[in-house]
């Protein structure tokens, strides 16, 4: 029969996965074995997930926290219906953000992940060991959203880990499947974002804005701008003048719209392809030089033929720039 200590310590312990902030807002969100009654009305490849390291409580699972995460890996990527970020990509990029993260991802974080990465799932939790037992809890946690679901595993302290992940695997990809529709914002058709910018700055007089983005995809040579193109249409719908960017040198302008893209090939799943695109945009007053805003963003664009994925994954990151760098160029002065 399971102690009253113990019965406390695995409470307590299941209470310490979430981020206190979360709490209030998402008791209803961590659901361990639920079942969902909706449709996902989308494909799931178009959701990156990125698997970040197990955080380990107690110095009796010293080792097992990567251990956990490098067996998820291993069994998910196999997935046909599952886009995984590569390990090695999403090492570089959360070392280059300073960002190290086991377990514990607050609000904020899970968000930056989002941006950096592309990934719209994380995979993450704690390995622990109370009595006899090993218990592996998973949190899937929506970097938009930040609504999460859970799973869980337990068994004997000598058991063979690649077991418990295994089981522990099924349920995740079960619960991604049934319930990837509550995790994942739901999409909003492009017109309707612009509108809502459009009607955010009301009938302000607006400057004059010049839109410059030079964009590559490693090993093919980029035909036409996606990403510049993206955002001329948010610019110019929200209600701005947009000089072309081949006529810039005849007109001024008071805002330029500068910015890099890349993108690049990610993995293959059958006829499909799946390519990481980043975008780094910055909104400069060209009479003084100052930066009125910059930003950047990360997506994944998936599609039978490569070029077109990644002038996706571009459109879709220079979408998300735009939503969030349009209000502060209507305020430059701010």
């Amino acid at each position: 029969m399971t102690s009253k200590k113990t019965r406390w310590v695995l409470l307590l312990s299941a209470g310490l996965l979430l981020c206190p902030s979360w709490t209030q807002a998402q008791d209803a969100d961590l659901n361990v074995g639920g079942t969902a009654t909706e449709d996902l009305g989308f494909d799931l490849i178009d959701y990156p997930i990125a698997i970040l390291p197990f955080s380990e409580r107690g110095k009796e699972v010293q080792g097992l926290g990567n251990q956990v995460s490098d067996l998820l890996f291993a069994n998910l990527i196999v997935d046909p219906d599952l886009l995984i970020v590569d390990r090695e990509d999403l090492q570089k990029t959360l070392d280059e953000a300073e960002l190290n993260l086991t377990g514990l991802v607050r609000q904020q974080e899970a968000i930056a992940i989002g941006h950096m990465t592309g990934a719209k799932l994380i995979l993450t939790g704690s390995v622990m060991q109370i009595d006899n037992n090993i218990h592996i809890v998973a949190k899937i946690i929506g970097t938009e959203t930040t609504r999460v679901r859970g799973a869980a595993v337990k068994g004997d302290a000598g058991a063979d880990t690649s077991v418990l992940v295994e089981q522990l695997s099924q349920q995740l990809a079960e619960a991604i499947r049934q319930h990837a529709n509550t995790l994942v914002a739901k999409p909003v058709a492009k017109e309707d974002r612009v509108a809502k910018l459009k009607q955010k700055l009301g009938n302000k007089d607006l400057p004059t804005v010049g839109i410059k983005i030079a964009e590559r995809h490693v090993g093919r040579a980029t035909i036409d701008p996606a990403a510049e193109t993206e955002m001329v249409l948010f610019f110019s719908g929200a209600g701005f003048d947009v000089i072309d960017s081949q006529h810039l040198a005849k007109h001024e302008v008071d805002l330029m719209v500068e910015g890099e893209g890349l993108s690049e090939f990610a993995s293959r799943q059958g006829n499909l392809t799946s390519v990481k695109a980043r975008l780094e945009v910055k909104v400069i007053d060209p009479k003084t030089g100052k930066v009125v805003a910059i930003d950047r963003q990360t997506r994944v664009g998936v599609d039978n033929l490569e070029l077109i994925a990644g002038k996706n994954a571009l459109q879709l990151a220079a979408a998300d720039i735009a939503e969030r760098i349009i209000p502060k160029a209507a305020n430059p002065d701010k």
